[in-house]
């Protein structure tokens, strides 16, 4: 086994799985401090991802924020922006105002107000949705939240609970969560495994480790993959999943693909169907952090191969299929935020098979979210920085 070793603080040590917990508490939901950063026996590390002939500058579009967890854009332009540690913020006209009346966060560990999406047809409906931790329901501690609620005079009104993960426990630990919608009005949305690997992932009875899926108000689709089947969580749509942090619909095929946080190793790229087992943690590429081994398998006929996955881990957050002409050498490839290597990496698409992979920004932070706006710009969350726009080359080479 090949191994590099590093000497780690904390903070390093859960930028492997994305993470920023602070106290020593918190700092019991990951799985060690100074660790070996390791490559499973007779499996190769993947090339590291290349520098670009030509990097893209950035400007700040919103600074003064702390952990950026994902942002979206109202119709006028001016961008709704979720901190993790509970604030919601409305940014127009180059102000950044707060937002009242958001539900109250679980704090702890990777939890707090996390995604943060606009219904299909916002212009009509008001609707707009989020996800976060909560303490809400059974037991000490939290797990994942999504509601929907309306926005007036920068205040949240409205609210309605869509669906609640049981039970809550005190690990702070893969609560996920992006939000997709597709075309055939329903709604996505991923709870990672809250740090129970050997019961949650596997489960169909059980939250966590899963993707759902909802129509908009909240209801299940009654051709939901294990509706009418005994005790199982009929919002579910796929499983066997660790902690997916970013999805998106893609536009050319109709499908929603995601990624999730491998262990240490094994991020993957999933392209997620109708009932099927991803595997976690009976299949992966990734081992434990102790370098110990989680199983001998990487996949099996059970169990949906990944499309994509990396070694070493890049502890992705944050995805986008970039549509834009503004970005030429991107356009139809795929942007994945890096929290552990601190860049946003260009995948290079050809159907479904990756090609070259390039490190933009690099250096720039912790990437937790990358979008395209409605102006066609790429914008990015970088921890401790806020929103970046990243400009066109043709621009940069007229300022």
């Amino acid at each position: 086994m090949k191994r590099v070793l590093l000497s780690l603080s904390m903070i390093l040590a859960l930028s492997a799985c994305g993470e920023n917990q602070k106290s020593s508490e918190e700092a019991k939901t990951t799985e060690t401090e100074d660790q070996e950063i390791s490559t499973r026996e007779g499996l190769e590390e993947q090339p590291e991802a290349e520098a670009p002939e030509t990097d893209y500058e950035h400007e700040v579009v919103v600074s003064g924020l702390n952990i950026p967890w994902s942002f979206t854009f109202l119709p006028d332009k001016s961008m709704l922006i979720t901190e993790k540690s509970g604030e919601l913020f409305h940014f127009k006209d180059g102000k950044k105002q707060s937002i009242s009346g958001v539900p109250a966060v679980y704090s702890r560990g990777q939890g707090g107000l996390l995604d943060v999406a606009l219904h299909p047809e916002y212009k009509s409906t008001g609707w707009i949705y989020l996800t976060f931790s909560s303490e809400e329901g059974e037991g000490d501690g939290g797990n994942t939240k999504l509601v929907r609620a309306k926005l007036n005079n920068n205040q949240l009104t409205d609210i309605e609970d869509l669906y609640k993960a049981e039970p809550n426990t005190t690990k702070g630990q893969h609560f996920g969560s992006r939000i997709v919608f597709d075309e055939a009005g329903h709604l996505y949305f991923t709870i990672g495994d809250r740090g129970n690997r050997d019961e949650n992932p596997q489960d169909i009875t059980r939250d966590g480790g899963k993707v759902y899926r909802l129509n908009l108000d909240g209801s299940i689709p009654e051709d939901n993959p294990f509706v009418g089947e005994e005790n199982a969580k009929e919002a579910i749509y796929s499983y066997g999943h660790r902690n997916a942090q970013g999805m998106i619909y893609h536009p050319e095929t109709g499908e929603v693909w995601l990624h999730e946080h491998g262990p240490q190793g094994g991020d993957e790229i999933n392209i997620v169907k109708k009932g099927l087992n991803y595997g976690w943690p009976e299949v992966t590429y990734g081992i434990n952090y102790d370098d110990s081994i989680i199983t001998e398998q990487t996949g099996g006929p059970e169990f949906e191969d990944p499309m994509f996955y990396w070694i070493p881990s890049i502890a992705p957050s944050g995805f986008v299929y970039v549509t834009s002409d503004k970005y030429p050498d991107l356009k139809g490839d795929l942007l994945v935020g890096s929290l552990k290597f601190q860049y946003l990496e260009h995948l290079e698409l050809d159907g479904t098979e990756i090609g070259k992979r390039t490190k933009l920004l690099d250096g720039v932070g912790r990437l937790r979210d990358v979008r395209e706006g409605p102006d066609g710009f790429i914008y990015a969350a970088i921890e401790g920085t806020g929103i970046v726009k990243l400009l066109p080359q043709e621009e940069e080479a007229s300022n």
